[in-house]
């Protein structure tokens, strides 16, 4: 943003044309030599499509019954909605009023525990082994 602002420094366009021309030179001449250097490339690259056109017809052929997609089931099935309980008279209350009764809370197969354990502390050897601290705690002494 500084740089396009900097209007004190006069500009010359003759040079940028010319760095413009050279680039564009460039770009001319490595089209050019890349076909002697990369054609092989477009070869190979057409002989794998054709391959893959090949197999990809073979396996379209038939689509496999335990493969086709089935209908979902109606909602009306599988997800049973209770009667909520009266809206709480203020705005404080609304936070988690569904979930405070028991049967329409959203944990359907009892509370998740993810606390944080250790698992060298659950380790039965670590006393026998007589590991050092500074390799139990992962530290390093300088």
């Amino acid at each position: 943003m500084a740089d396009s602002q900097r209007t004190s420094e006069p500009v010359n366009f003759v040079h940028q044309d010319e760095i413009w021309k050279a680039h564009v030179n460039a770009e001319k001449d490595s089209a050019n030599v890349w076909p002697n250097k990369w054609g092989f490339l477009t070869e190979a690259y057409k002989e794998f499509e054709r391959e893959t056109f090949k197999l990809r017809s073979a396996v379209r052929a038939e689509p496999r019954l335990h493969m086709a997609t089935q209908p979902p089931p109606p909602p009306d099935k599988h997800i049973q909605v209770g009667p909520s309980p009266p809206v709480p008279p203020t705005t404080q209350a609304l936070i988690g009023w569904r979930s405070a009764h028991s049967h329409l809370q959203l944990e359907k197969y009892g509370l998740v525990h993810h606390g944080r354990r250790s698992f060298l502390k659950n380790l039965a050897c670590l006393e026998a082994c007589a590991w050092p601290i500074t390799v139990i705690h992962g530290s390093r002494i300088m």
